[in-house]
């Protein structure tokens, strides 16, 4: 008898639906013969010795017969565990024991325990989304997955945690209602971070230039010495970010689904993501990569801070690996059977000690590296990724006064409100000209030509900053966005020397630096 059901296999952040065919044969044989067929990877042909098990527990005698499974479309790899809950479903369908003929309007995932428990999977988002696109109303996933699944309305989530639950849903002999998902509270309540800036005593100079990155979607790299507060500074950043949209979280909460870092309570990534990977890391870990492709660590930072501390450690390759996501906004990860892109847009914030002992040009201690030593440390940054990086700004040591000021520093909120009503401004000005941006940093030199003009002083301010500093033709364009940043803080429809002249005091250290 053939019984029919409806998965998903998630392939990069997207999903597809698969059908799963499960024919029984009538004539019993002395072995177990158990096929799955449909390019099934390890974990899907394992699934067979857990379903009999499963079946088993939960009171099921499937006799020894021949069983077929076929996932199709037969020409898509299939991987996972989330294809054992509908594969044992079409079992007992092919031997009668649901009521109904088929199931074609459930989507079913989920891993089943050897004793009929239903574990949670990997990208129940995508695969909520792909019912949806398919028109398919019903999408029954483990408790553990439930709340994200739900955030896609027009999809009835049912969540289980056995194999008995589902049998009783789909006859009928239980009530397990769907369940309801509220992500603007959802959305809301993440707004509420544990950091904020009044814990940063002194550093004005650094609070300003996060500021100004945060406002633009700018790069921004923090050098001085160790104990500083630039680790301290960058974990604040989130809470000056503008709030997430939806459809931001969603994108967002997608690739964290698939990654399995999801917090299941939540269901819903509803603060922008702050990810801040150890200099160990691997080119693959950052990037992401795999047999079948997984997100790296630029991905996880989508829509939100990407924060590598103690920049030079890092391995050269794993840094240059950088350059095409924060050019494109995008990772591209092409294998034999499958080439992926995952979305990678995300502010960089990075930071390093400007010397190998971290005290070169510290007013109360001591440097001991010599000029070789000091040039051969910071020239492990390689010019091109570091003229990606829009804002250099140094962070010296806070003297005693400031730590013990009485005078509380301005909050995160405060900060923050400044932030929006910049990205509001640009937001109107690139919607009103039809521009597909979203913030000054994302401008091309056909934007920066349209909504950078300069007035003669600026021209000449521009030109002698060139000339004296050495910069390149890409750091040019980076101090006209930082300068068109800066006006929007302040509300000035046109930018102004004051304005240029802050955007290339974000652009001198480095090279004060590379000529130690």
């Amino acid at each position: 008898m053939l019984f029919k059901t409806l998965s998903a296999a998630v392939y990069g952040i997207d999903a597809s639906i698969i059908e799963v065919e499960v024919d029984v044969s009538g004539i019993r044989t002395t072995e177990d013969h158990f096929h799955t067929v449909g390019l099934p990877d390890a974990a899907v042909r394992e699934s067979r010795e857990r379903i009999r098990s499963a079946l088993r527990n939960c009171g099921y005698d499937i006799p020894a017969t021949q069983i077929t499974v076929n996932l199709a479309p037969a020409d898509i790899k299939k991987e996972g565990s989330g294809f054992d809950l509908p594969m044992a479903l079409g079992i007992l369908g092919a031997y009668g024991a649901l009521n109904k003929k088929e199931l074609g309007d459930y989507v079913l995932v989920g891993e089943l325990s050897l004793d009929g428990g239903v574990r949670g999977v990997r990208g129940a988002l995508p695969i909520a989304i792909a019912a949806r696109s398919n028109k398919i109303v019903n999408l029954i996933v483990p408790e553990a997955n439930a709340r994200e699944a739900a955030v896609v309305a027009g999809v009835s989530v049912y969540p289980v945690k056995s194999l008995m639950e589902v049998v009783g849903l789909l006859n009928g002999s239980n009530g397990i209602a769907p369940l309801a998902s509220d992500p603007a509270a959802a959305l809301s309540q993440a707004q509420q971070f544990t950091v904020d800036f009044k814990d940063v005593r002194g550093q004005q100079t650094a609070k300003r230039a996060l500021e100004v990155a945060s406002a633009g979607g700018h790069n921004i790299l923090m050098i001085g010495p160790p104990g500083s507060g630039k680790t301290m500074l960058a974990k604040r950043m989130p809470s000056i970010l503008p709030p997430f949209t939806f459809e931001e979280a969603l994108e967002t909460t997608k690739i964290h689904s698939v990654a399995g870092v999801l917090d299941s309570a939540s269901g819903l990534v509803g603060a922008r993501p702050f990810r801040a990977p150890h200099h160990t890391i691997s080119d693959a870990g950052l990037i992401g990569g795999g047999v079948i492709p997984r997100p790296g660590e630029v991905s996880l930072a989508h829509n939100g801070v990407l924060f590598l501390d103690e920049l030079p450690e890092f391995p050269r390759n794993v840094l240059e690996v950088m350059r095409q996501p924060l050019e494109d906004g995008t990772v591209c990860i092409a294998r034999a059977a499958m080439s992926l892109t995952f979305p990678a847009r995300f502010m960089l914030a990075a930071a390093m000690n400007p010397c190998p002992c971290g005290y070169f040009n510290d007013r109360s201690r001591e440097c001991h590296c010599t000029p070789p030593l000091i040039q051969r440390y910071v020239s492990k940054i390689s010019g091109p990724l570091l003229d990606h990086i829009d804002i250099h700004i140094d962070v010296p040591a806070v003297n005693y006064k400031e730590l013990r000021a009485g005078s509380a520093p301005e909050g995160s909120t405060q900060i923050r409100e400044r932030v929006v009503k910049a990205r509001d401004r640009q937001l109107d000005r690139f919607a009103a000209a039809g521009e597909k941006i979203y913030c000054n940093a994302q401008m091309a030199p056909k934007q920066i030509r349209a909504y950078c003009d300069l007035t003669t002083d600026c021209e000449r301010l521009l030109e002698r900053a060139m000339q004296q500093q050495g910069l390149s033709a890409r750091a040019h364009d980076r101090i006209l966005k930082v300068s068109r940043t800066v006006a929007d803080l302040e509300g000035a429809p046109n930018i102004e020397p004051k304005h240029i002249a802050e955007a290339i005091q974000y652009r001198t250290l480095d090279r004060s630096f590379w000529g130690a």
